[in-house]
């Protein structure tokens, strides 16, 4: 029996758990909320594994690289790179909102307004604050982008010492192995998680809330799509003279861990152990560029700020010139950067965004309660969408560092 199990690859395994919980949540209903401490468990398993993945791989990739200087060659062509896809996936967003008219004929008489806060760290602040006053504390925090600072000092810090610092850097290579080990445990896990996420999520949501808001899904989920292939897609196939079919098949697991979990940061484990066993990506750059596209590529969320901009003017009978168009592709770019890899933490941030064009905080708080419902079945597809830009940007400075392998990412995979 387990010799039949596991002699069906992972990704088969994923794709029909799939199914099988959207199937058991229309049968179980609300009695599928049994099912979500299974789906919580493997969620749990998968974020214990990611702050000693990032730093043990990322140090590792450091000292690896050999010398400090081709990180910073990384850093400024993977955030340059991502900020590109992020305003590309909100012109999109913004095309989708004018094609498709989510916002007209909206009533939202019966909504119970969510306030939200319209203040947010400015970028002084924030960038102030990935410096940890305690290095310790931001590890036991999961704080991605401090540790992600500290790790690269640390590993700076061994390749200086030289000689002297070979024996921490062999410990903390050991340990990055070690850790991934445990991935691939927890990665045969997922058609259990997913199957229990998916069945709670259908379960509870159900067919009726799901129409409610069709042409906005539609919308959303098509945007999405149109970014994967047209960009992300693009960028693989023609920028980079990759094969295309072969990438997707290769970030499959990690496409529906995300799906499943509507989180970027949970499903970093995942998309870091795709990149470097499927498609080829070495630590030195799977380990860097990963986690910090877990942290600011957020390229869904920008796109679905861009069309939930244009639903709230539809609904509210609020017109927009040129002008407007361009100042709510600039914020939500800049919005999205560094939002929460948590579920539905997109709503949030349309105090930001809706101000462009004078939306009152009442107004957005009717937004934002007439949307949270519903969000976890859009924030799904938002996060599949963030972790494919992860990915795809990933092999492009991979490439362009001569840091890819290109007879694994070339390798027809097990079907």
């Amino acid at each position: 029996m387990l010799a039949w199990w596991f002699g069906i690859t992972l990704w088969k395994r994923v794709i029909g758990a799939l199914f099988l919980g959207i199937a058991a949540g229309l049968l179980l209903g609300d009695n599928a909320v049994y099912l979500k401490p299974i789906g919580d468990a493997f969620v749990a398993a998968i974020r214990m594994l990611v702050v000693p993945l990032i730093f043990t791989t990322l140090v590792a990739g450091i000292t690896a690289m050999g010398e400090p200087a081709k990180l910073g060659s990384i850093g400024v062509r993977a955030i340059s790179l991502y900020l590109m896809t992020t305003l590309l996936a909100v012109s999109i967003g913004l095309g989708f909102g004018i094609l498709f008219q989510p916002g007209a004929g909206i009533d939202f008489t019966d909504v119970t307004p969510n306030p939200v806060a319209a203040e947010a760290p400015g970028l002084v602040e924030r960038l102030i604050n990935i410096i940890p006053t305690n290095p310790i504390g931001a590890l036991a925090d999961g704080n991605v982008l401090s540790i992600i600072f500290f790790a690269i000092l640390f590993g700076i810090g061994i390749l200086v010492a030289g000689d002297k610092g070979r024996p921490v850097g062999a410990v903390i290579e050991s340990g990055a192995e070690v850790t991934f080990r445990i991935t691939h445990w927890v990665m045969e896990a997922a058609p259990f998680g997913v199957f229990a996420l998916i069945a709670w999520v259908a379960g509870t949501k159900g067919i009726e809330t799901f129409q409610a808001i069709l042409t906005l899904a539609l919308a959303v989920y098509l945007g999405c799509f149109v970014h994967i292939v047209l960009v992300y897609g693009g960028l693989v196939r023609f920028v980079l003279g990759l094969p295309l079919v072969r990438f997707f098949r290769g970030i499959f697991d990690a496409q529906a861990i995300a799906y499943s979990t509507s989180s970027s940061s949970a499903t970093l484990p995942v998309t870091i152990s795709c990149a470097q066993d499927n498609l080829g990506i070495r630590p030195a750059v799977a380990s860097s560029v990963l986690p910090l596209g877990a942290t600011i590529n957020m390229d869904g969320t920008s796109l679905y700020l861009g069309i939930l901009a244009l639903f709230a003017a539809q609904a509210f009978g609020l017109p927009l010139d040129f002008g407007d168009y361009v100042l709510v592709a600039v914020t939500a770019t800049l919005a999205s950067v560094g939002a929460a890899g948590i579920p539905s933490a997109s709503p949030f941030l349309l105090a930001t965004v809706l101000t462009v064009f004078d939306v009152s905080p009442e107004q957005t708080a009717l937004m934002v309660g007439f949307i949270l419902p519903f969000d976890r079945i859009l924030d799904m597809m938002r996060t599949m969408t963030n972790v494919t830009g992860d990915a795809a940007v990933a092999t492009a400075i991979a490439k362009w560092e001569d840091e890819l392998d290109e007879d694994t990412f070339r390798t027809p995979a097990v079907v």
